[in-house]
């Protein structure tokens, strides 16, 4: 997008990407590991100050929706957009920051509901956007925290940190190791070679998501509760192993059993999967995010027929390595690994066969990794 030609004099431009995530599902918000990268799909925001001490002005330029809210009395209003931004303000001033009046538009091309985490993107693009504007004096660490708490009080889902470190931390051609626990990450070079990545984006977002995602957080949390009993030292399920798992399977309601089994086991792919990066094998890479997927599907219950539909689709094609559904969950994306020249045949035969069984019309939507959030 080009805001430049109207901008006024003191403008801030930043431009945040969505994210994608190779594997490492629902781990996040278990202290796990997760291998995440910015995209090249991303938010741009352009800010100035408005010579006010308290109003702010947003505008949504694609949508040509502007809120205006009080920066001294604002509260969580209906689910939008707009809760997002009054998260972000809300959280810096907790902080101590003392940010005054300002006028801002926004626009960009991550998918909302793709699971690519437009939240994050739009999130992170104002945390910066006004630290630069306002010289709040904040480092990315704070702005990434900052933006994720936005999400937990302002908008409801208590999401990890994943989505916000992986906007504001990415590098170009790279995918980063995050541990979720310790905050400490490592890029790793990230070249398919004869193959790329595809998104597929199902264009349903089943209303289940956002209260399911806070379900299942809660049945985490009950699994470590009970495995707590026999070993103390467990503090949330990256401390726990398989073999400790199956030895309280009696102890734990089925349900409780498979979505920790699903962490534990997830968290494992993860670390696999960097191994199988460097070692440049990408069909030990795709078989592991096949059963990512599958874990999902049937141990965490966070697809849905759609992804599911998508995933079957690829199963047999030896031109496909790997697929799976990515996010939260109940829609948005698969990630798909597949050969660079099979792409346009593939697209065409996946398109015709989930209009013909769902009546839906499939997006598809390629991607290449770039770097994180930055001032334009």
């Amino acid at each position: 997008m080009d805001m430049s030609k109207k901008q006024a004099p003191g403008t801030i431009t930043v431009q945040s990407p969505g994210r994608i995530n190779i594997i490492g599902e629902h781990t996040d918000y278990n202290d796990g590991f997760v291998l995440p990268a910015a995209i090249d799909k991303k938010i741009t925001v352009a800010m100035r100050r408005n010579g006010t001490t308290n109003m702010a002005n947003v505008t949504d330029t694609k949508q040509q929706k502007v809120f205006l809210f009080d920066l001294q009395n604002f509260a969580p209003r209906e689910q939008g957009w707009h809760n997002y931004v009054m998260g972000v303000v809300h959280e810096l001033q907790q902080l101590g920051a003392e940010i005054g009046g300002f006028d801002a538009e926004f626009e960009g091309d991550v998918p909302i509901g793709g699971g690519m985490s437009s939240s994050a993107a739009l999130e992170c693009s104002f945390a910066v956007a006004l630290n630069e504007l306002f010289n709040l004096g904040f480092d990315k660490w704070q702005l990434i925290k900052a933006s994720q708490m936005a999400e937990h009080n302002f908008v409801g889902i208590k999401c990890g940190i994943m989505d916000q470190v992986a906007s504001v931390m990415g590098k170009k051609d790279h995918v980063m190791l995050l541990d979720c626990r310790s905050l400490e990450f490592q890029y790793f070079p990230f070249e398919l070679g004869d193959y790329q990545l595809l998104l597929l984006n199902s264009n349903v977002s089943h209303s289940l998501a956002s209260s399911a995602y806070n379900t299942r957080r809660a049945e985490c949390e009950e699994g470590v509760a009970i495995l707590q009993k026999t070993s103390p030292g467990i503090v949330s399920l990256r401390d726990v192993t398989m073999e400790q798992l199956v030895a309280c399977m009696g102890k734990m309601p089925e349900t409780i059993f498979r979505r920790s089994h699903h962490v534990i086991s997830e968290n494992k792919r993860v670390l696999d999967a960097t191994q199988a990066i460097l070692a440049g094998d990408f069909k030990a890479l795709g078989a592991l995010v096949y059963q990512s997927h599958f874990s999902l599907q049937n141990d965490y219950k966070v697809s849905c027929p759609e992804l599911d539909f998508l995933v079957e689709q690829t199963l047999g094609k030896d031109y496909v390595l790997g697929s799976r559904m990515m996010g939260g969950g109940f829609g948005g994306c698969t990630i798909n690994i597949l050969e660079k020249r099979r792409v346009a045949e593939f697209v065409e035969l996946v398109s015709e066969e989930y209009r013909k069984r769902l009546g839906v019309d499939l997006t598809p939507i390629e991607v290449s990794i770039g770097d994180g959030t930055r001032c334009v």
